[in-house]
């Protein structure tokens, strides 16, 4: 006989031993087997022991990864019977797998709605099925992570229940409202299983029935923890809030109720049920949450799972010892050695190897035997565990009945002593009704005796008379005080009989209710004594469970040495088929054929990268040219009239643009070198898209202010910017069209649009750059003096007005001029602090630069800070000729209104030029913003005095229409109509009069260079007339550049009746 006496060195190296990575391989090969044979196509229920194995899996590795490691993998899309065994199988692991199982779930939530969403759409009856109870588990995940307080099992105290709820009123409501969501999901399920099957019996035995009843068990579960669960919370809720508050909360929970009751009455008369769930009733009608005593009456649902009767099929074991290859290796390793060495002895089988696999055999059946007694002992041990706490929850419940009870008891005592003394009142008022029967009687002889009286003197002197009327009025008066006795009498009869009767009512009532909380109270003790008993009882039992199990665990350890010896004969031979070059050979095949799959997938993953690069290149180019589209629509839009822009702004964006071009022909080159890499090229045209649009835009907005010839030349030129650049963007999505496309095509439209909008430009000064400095200082005290001349002025018109007028005339001028001094005051303080202002500015600015170069390095600036001043000065000059205008009555009251609208532009023209290069902190910014805002009160403070001593003046004569026939009347009516239509004909031509001054006025402003060429500037001033003033008293002439305008002119804007300057804005 052929034996191996010495085993190989390189067999002892490859021995494997129980190392992490077997146990982990052997624990995710379990999981595969419990995982398909609990999830298949089969129309069968879910064995229980394969759902176990699952969530002892869970509990293994601390979470589901495993599980769902391999259901991602099923086909759940191709059978609606195999999705919705999934769900089952999900729904036990939620309920009973490890916590960190709600976690992992999150993360498939999308997976769940997939599914659920797929077999919604088909009309499959389990297709439904599987929609509804994918909605369900989605609402239970949601729920769980929302309030970890509660876990997937819905099991918790009512300890827990109220700190989870806590003292919030607005949280107790929302939690009710979750609730009641997670309860019509599982009611929802229940009804669309119920609606699919018979209500006969012989179909909850059916396989096909079973398979879609399997899930109630869990529904069942969950309803009845949610059911206790509202049941407090409603309670809460009418403790704190008005019942009129909670009324729809009422409905919603009547109507689960019933849903609920009608769900545990029909499934507890299936006989499938019956042997796998104890199922509660529920009672006849919902609590009574208006009265707070009827929580004592609640009774909280209990679900008893009974013991599991013994599966008839052979058990397998966590640990697979008998299935699979593991059963032939005895075989294969035989078959080995017969390779190798030969048979022995011919074909005959060693003795010593026929008993070897004989204990392999026993010891597998006898592990078998031990994991099934050991799961047997464990579900015993749970479901004990289950019933005791369940007895302790009645136990709980009947202790707090009994403390009802009490507390009902000693209320009804309560109520009995206020019985008695409401007696006690009722035996006073009898007193008192005897008391007035007393005085009636009394009453009542005294009449008698006053009648005897008047028979005696009825025929006495006629001086007795008054004395018998008097006894008459007596006999009247005693007759009404006898009725009102006697109807006092009988209200207290009346009153007396209905105590008693109330009294008599409560007192039975009350007796009855003693009675019954004592039978009540009797029975619950018996009820107590025999759950103590069967406590005992179990006890009894779990001790005897535990001596079983310390036996079989002595027999386990005596069978793994055995196996153990046995095993170690036998490894000497596990790795010699590794030597093979059989399998050398094949191993080499499957690493070629992988290979050529993998150069397979790595083509088509680059195709799909050019694909997808250029699906991204295309989507690009579209919303490129959509934008181009809707820039170039702008052109021809009549609302887009209305738009105006500077073209230092249009020159701005269009060299943005010209400067995107050669990124943009970068990006198209490196594309066409690379196409596996677009985002260059998206990039460049995203931004190109975005500025050619805003070129195309502002250079329409620009066209409306200019003159005829440059705006058509600037509007083609924007339409050809517009056509080369849709065509470009058309080009980029086409795959032929992208090698054709050249980017710098476009450069030549922007260029032009640049071009003509450096010619639009006004022109500057003609003042050399060198002077500017001067120029500011000389304005500035030019200014400064002006408006000391117009306070000096003021005041000699004031001393005049007094000694020239007196009265109503005197008091308004010196208003008017007192209002005026006021204003030029502010304006003085105003000039002072801008001058401050706009030292600190070249102060901070300038650096190691002069002042005269400071100056003409921001000649923009220093140009409208010069126009400014100009106006400034101007203002006051006309401001006080136009009061000695007033005050002498050879002027208008409204050219002083004029006046002070045109200063306070002058003024507000003046902060804007000194505010562009200030800083935002800066002291003497805040104090001219002060300054400014004092100069608009006093300016309405100067219109306000002349309009009231206007009206004061000016004399209304009073109509007089007494000795005016109808004729007449009709006839000066129409004269005094054609009167309103002429003036009206002649405001409608001044207004239009003075649109073309200010217009005229604009272009002189802007500096043109010939007659006959007009270029559009936005509006700083109008000229006041055609007279020439001294150089500080003329309107000043020099217009602010674009940029100025653009930073510091606002939104400045006079009233329309004022002659003073508009700021205009620009875009």
């Amino acid at each position: 006989m052929n034996s191996i006496k010495s085993v190989p060195a390189r067999v002892l190296s490859r021995r494997p031993g129980h190392s992490l990575e077997a146990e982990r391989e052997q624990f995710d090969k379990t999981q595969a087997i419990s995982i398909s044979k609990a999830i298949n196509n089969q129309e069968v229920p879910v064995k229980e022991k394969h759902a176990r194995r699952i969530i002892l899996g869970t509990h293994h590795e601390k979470g589901a990864f495993t599980f769902w490691s391999y259901a991602i993998g099923l086909p759940l899309p191709s059978s609606p019977i195999l999705s919705w065994k999934f769900c089952h199988v999900l729904h036990k692991v939620l309920r009973d797998g490890h916590p960190n199982v709600l976690h992992d779930c999150q993360r498939y939530r999308s997976n769940i709605r997939e599914i659920g969403d797929l077999w919604g759409h088909l009309h499959d009856r389990y297709g439904q099925l599987v929609s509804v109870y994918t909605r369900l588990l989605l609402t239970k995940i949601s729920f769980h992570l929302k309030h970890p307080q509660f876990p997937a099992g819905l099991e918790v105290t009512d300890e827990v229940l109220e700190k989870a709820a806590g003292t919030d009123v607005n949280n107790i409501f929302q939690l009710t409202v979750e609730m009641f969501d997670y309860m019509d999901c599982e009611l929802k399920l229940s009804e669309s299983v119920f609606r699919q099957l018979n209500t006969a019996i012989a179909v909850s035995q059916m396989s096909s029935g079973q398979c879609r009843l399997a899930p109630l068990i869990q529904v069942i579960q969950d309803c009845s923890h949610l059911y206790h669960y509202t049941v407090k919370l409603m309670f809460k809720l009418h403790s704190c809030l008005p019942a009129d508050t909670l009324q729809g909360h009422r409905d919603r929970f009547h109507e689960q109720f019933h849903s609920l009751r009608h769900f545990f009455r029909r499934a507890s008369d299936m006989l499938y049920f019956k042997r796998l769930i104890q199922i509660p009733r529920l009672p006849e009608g919902p609590p009574n949450f208006l009265r707070a005593s009827a929580l004592a009456e609640h009774i909280k649902p209990v679900v008893v799972i009974p013991e599991e009767a013994p599966e008839e099929e052979e058990p397998e074991s966590l640990i697979e010892i008998s299935t699979g290859p593991p059963v032939e290796e005895p075989a294969v390793v035989a078959d080995l050695l017969d390779q190798t060495f030969g048979p022995p002895n011919g074909s005959v089988r060693d003795e010593r190897d026929l008993q070897i696999e004989t204990l392999k055999r026993e010891v597998e059946a006898l592990r078998a035997e031990l994991e099934k007694m050991k799961l047997e002992a464990q579900r015993y041990v749970a479901q004990l565990k289950g019933q005791v706490n369940a007895l302790e929850a009645e136990l709980e419940e009947q202790r707090k009945q009994k403390q009802k009870a009490l507390v009902d008891n000693e209320q009804l005592r309560h109520e009995l002593a206020q019985l008695r003394a409401a007696q006690r009142e009722g035996e006073q008022d009898r007193g008192l009704r005897e008391e007035a029967e007393r005085r009636a009687s009394a009453t009542e002889l005294r009449y008698s005796r006053l009648k005897e009286k008047h028979s005696e003197l009825i025929n006495t002197h006629a001086e007795l008379l008054r004395k018998n009327a008097d006894t008459a009025k007596q006999l009247t008066v005693t007759q009404q005080s006898q009725e009102e006795v006697a109807r006092v009498k009988e209200q207290l009869v009346f009153q007396m009989e209905q105590v008693k009767r109330e009294s008599e009512m409560k007192l039975e009532e009350q007796s009855d209710q003693v009675e019954q909380l004592k039978r009540e109270l009797e029975a619950k003790a018996g009820e107590l004594q025999h759950a103590q008993e069967a406590l005992s009882r179990t006890q009894q039992s779990g001790a005897e469970l535990s001596s079983r199990l310390d036996t079989l665990s002595a027999e386990k350890a005596a069978l793994s040495g055995a196996v153990q010896q046995r095993e170690a004969e036998l490894l000497a031979a596990q790795n010699l088929a590794r030597e093979k070059e059989a399998v050398l050979s094949q191993a080499q095949q499957e690493l070629q054929g992988r290979l050529a799959e993998k150069e397979a997938q790595e083509q088509g993953l680059w195709q799909r990268m050019l694909d997808e690069q250029f699906a991204v290149l295309c989507g690009a180019a579209g919303e490129a040219e959509r934008i181009l589209q809707d820039a170039v629509g702008k052109l021809d839009d009549p609302l887009h009239l209305r738009c105006t822009s500077s073209p230092d702004y249009l020159v701005s964006r269009a060299q943005a643009a010209v400067d995107t071009v050669s990124a943009l022909e970068r990006g198209h080159a490196q594309y066409l070198a690379s196409p596996a890499d677009a985002s260059a090229l998206v990039a460049a045209l995203a931004r190109f898209s975005h500025l050619a649009a805003d070129t195309i835009i502002n250079g329409a907005a620009t066209s409306h202010l200019a003159p005829t010839d440059p705006a058509d030349r600037l509007l083609d030129s924007c339409r050809e910017c517009g056509a080369r650049a849709l065509e470009l963007t058309q080009q980029l999505q086409d795959r032929q069209g992208v090698t054709k496309a050249q980017p710098g095509l476009v450069r030549g439209p922007l260029q032009g649009i640049l071009q003509l909008g450096q010619e639009l430009k006004p022109k500057s000064l003609d003042v050399r750059q060198e002077e500017l400095g001067a120029v500011v200082d000389k304005e500035m005290a030019a200014t400064s003096a002006a408006i000391e001349d117009a306070v000096r002025r003021i005041e000699d018109m004031m001393n005049q007005a007094r000694h020239a007028s007196s009265g109503l005339k005197l008091e308004v001028n010196e208003r008017i001029l007192n209002s005026c001094t006021d204003l030029m005051k502010a304006i003085r303080l105003l000039v002072t602090t801008s001058t401050s202002l706009q030292k600190e500015i070249v102060e901070s600015g300038r650096g190691a630069a002069t002042q005269q170069e400071f100056y003409a390095k921001n000649s923009r600036w220093t140009e409208g800070l010069i126009s400014a001043s100009k106006a400034v000065g101007w203002g006051a000059t006309q401001l006080v000729e136009s009061a000695d205008r007033v005050v002498l009555h050879t002027g208008k009251y409204e050219e002083l209104i004029v006046g002070s609208h045109e200063i306070a532009a002058s003024t507000a023209q003046l902060v804007a030029a000194s505010k562009v290069k200030a800083s935002k902190h800066s002291p003497h910014l805040s104090r001219l913003q002060e300054c400014s805002r004092t100069v608009n009160e006093m300016a309405a403070n100067v219109v306000a005095s002349t309009k009231s001593g206007q009206e004061q003046i000016e004399e209304r004569d009073t109509m007089d229409f007494s000795g005016l026939s109808l004729i007449k009347l009709k006839k000066q009516e129409m004269e005094t109509q054609v009167r309103v239509l002429e003036l009206e004909k002649t405001l409608e031509a001044e207004r239009v009069r003075l649109g073309e001054l200010r217009k005229q006025h604009y272009v002189l402003a802007g500096g043109v260079g010939s007659p006959g060429e007009e270029e559009p500037s936005p509006p700083i001033a109008t000229p006041r007339g055609g007279t020439k003033k001294p150089p500080l008293a003329q309107k000043p002439s020099v217009a602010l550049r674009q940029d100025q305008q653009v930073q510091g002119a606002g939104m400045w804007r006079l009233p329309e009746g004022a002659a003073g300057p508009r700021l205009g804005h620009t875009p």
